[in-house]
C-alpha cells in the first residue's frame, strides 16, 4: 500500500478541462495559476490540457494542450472524454462555468459537461466556479449531474457549499479551498505610483475584464462626490472589454463608460487602461491602489478573482453585497454597499479616505484574512486532494482487480 502511495506522489499526471492560456477568460487565468501553484507544491507533477475553444478559433497553445473542445458542440465533449481514457493520466480536473459547458435556448440549458463525465472513466475533481443560490431548474440539473458524477467537488466559498446543501439538496459536502492568489508583500504604495506615472494621485481601482455586469458606470458616477472633497481621487479602470462582450456588442458598454466620464466633467478624475492585464501589472496595480472597488451587479456572484487578489494585496475595499464579498469582507474586512447605489459608493470611499486609521485597519484584515489563501497555500491543498482522489481511485482499482 505505501508503494502505491509513492507511485501516485512521484508520478501524479493531471488533466485539465478548461479555456486555456492565450484566450483571455478568467477561467483560462485561473487555471494557469491552479498549475503553476501545483507545480510549485510538486515538481514532479505533470499536466495535460482539453482546453476549450469558442467555435471558428485556432490559439497557438504550449506543448501542454493535448487535445482541443470546440465550445457549444455536445460531441467534441465526448469525443474528449475517450481520448483522456486512453491516456494515462491519474485524475481529471474540469474547471466548471455554465459558459463553456453548455448552451441557452429559450432559458432552458443544455448540458455537455454530462456527456462528458458519464464517458469518463478517469476519478475526475470538479470546481464549480459558480452556483447559482435561485437555478432554472436545467441549471440545478446540470450541477447536481455535475457533483453526483464526479469522485470529488471543490467550491471557493461557504457560502456555495451552503447553496449545493439547502437549494440543491445535495448531501455530499464539497470541499472548500478559497480562491487563490498571488503572494503580495502589501508595500510600495508611493513608488508604484510613479512607476504608473500618477504620482501624488489618491488612487481607486477597479480591473478586471469589462462587461456592464461590473456596474463600473455607478462607481463613475459615485466619483464627483469623492472628487469635491479629493481633487487628487483617480479612478482606474484597468482591463480590456470581455472577448464575448465585444464580439456581440463592440465596444458600446466601454463608449458609454467614456461618454458618462466626459458629461460628468472627469477627464482628469477617471481614466481607462484598455488592456490585458498580466498578472505583475494587476499586483503593481493594487499596490499603487488607497481603495479597491468591485460594484458588481450580480447579487448571487460566488466566485471574484479580483475580490481575492485586492484582499491578498492588503486592500482596504468596498463593494457591492454579493454572494462572495458578503463572506469574505464580513467581520470588519472591509465596506459592503447595496447594488447600483453611486451616491453609498461614494459615502464608503469618502469614510476612508477621510479616515486613514479606518482604512489601515482595513488593510490590516483584508491581509490578515487572505494570509492562508495565497497560490503556494492553495496550491499545496489542492495537491493535498489530488493525491488523494487519485491515490483512492488507484487502490479502488487493485482490489477489484484482486
Amino acid at each position: 500500500m505505501l508503494e502505491q502511495v509513492e507511485d501516485v506522489r512521484d508520478d501524479l499526471r493531471i488533466a485539465f478541462v478548461s479555456s486555456n492560456l492565450p484566450r483571455r477568460c478568467g477561467i483560462a487565468t485561473f487555471s494557469a495559476d491552479l498549475m503553476a501553484a501545483i507545480k510549485a507544491a510538486d515538481p514532479r507533477a505533470r499536466f495535460r490540457v482539453a482546453a476549450i475553444d469558442e467555435p471558428n478559433e485556432v490559439r497557438p497553445y504550449g506543448g501542454e494542450v493535448r487535445w482541443r473542445i470546440r465550445q457549444g458542440d455536445a460531441s467534441n465533449y465526448r469525443v474528449a472524454a475517450e481520448a483522456i481514457n486512453r491516456s494515462n493520466v491519474d485524475i481529471v480536473n474540469v474547471q466548471h462555468e455554465f459558459g463553456l459547458y453548455g448552451t441557452w435556448k429559450d432559458d432552458v440549458y443544455d448540458d455537455h459537461l454530462r456527456p462528458f463525465l458519464e464517458t469518463l472513466r478517469k476519478p475526475v475533481v470538479t470546481t464549480l466556479h459558480t452556483v447559482p443560490p435561485d437555478p432554472t431548474p436545467s441549471m440545478r440539473e446540470a450541477i447536481s449531474s455535475a457533483v453526483r458524477l464526479s469522485t470529488a467537488t471543490v467550491v471557493m466559498a461557504e457560502a456555495a457549499a451552503d447553496i449545493l446543501a439547502g437549494t440543491y439538496g445535495i448531501a455530499e459536502v464539497p470541499v472548500v479551498i478559497p480562491h487563490g492568489m498571488p503572494a503580495i508583500q502589501p508595500h510600495g504604495r508611493v513608488r508604484m505610483k510613479e512607476k504608473l506615472g500618477v504620482p501624488g494621485r489618491t488612487i481607486i481601482s477597479t480591473f478586471g475584464l469589462v462587461d456592464p455586469r461590473k456596474g463600473i458606470e455607478f462607481m463613475i458616477e459615485a466619483m464627483p462626490a469623492i472628487v469635491a472633497g479629493h481633487p487628487a481621487a483617480l479612478y482606474l479602470v484597468a482591463g480590456q472589454t470581455h472577448p464575448e462582450l465585444r464580439r456581440h456588442d463592440g465596444e458600446t458598454y466601454r463608449n458609454h463608460l467614456v461618454a458618462t466620464v466626459k458629461r460628468l466633467g472627469l477627464e482628469n478624475n477617471v481614466s481607462f487602461i484598455d488592456e490585458y492585464m498580466a498578472q505583475r501589472d494587476i499586483i503593481e496595480l493594487l499596490l499603487a491602489s488607497d481603495v479597491y472597488v468591485t460594484p458588481y451587479l450580480d447579487p448571487r456572484q460566488i466566485t471574484s478573482g479580483t475580490l481575492a487578489y485586492a484582499l491578498g494585496a492588503g486592500k482596504a475595499i468596498v463593494s457591492t453585497a454579493y454572494l462572495h464579498a458578503r463572506e469574505a469582507l464580513a467581520d470588519d474586512r472591509g465596506i459592503l454597499v447595496p447594488f447600483r447605489d453611486s451616491a453609498a459608493l461614494a459615502e464608503a470611499v469618502n469614510s476612508l479616505l477621510e479616515h486613514p486609521d479606518r482604512k489601515q485597519a482595513l488593510e490590516r484584515a483584508a491581509f490578515v484574512y487572505a494570509s492562508d489563501m495565497s497560490w503556494p497555500r492553495t496550491g499545496e491543498h489542492w495537491l493535498a486532494l489530488m493525491r488523494l482522489v487519485a491515490f483512492s481511485s488507484r487502490a479502488r482499482s487493485g482490489s477489484s482487480a484482486a
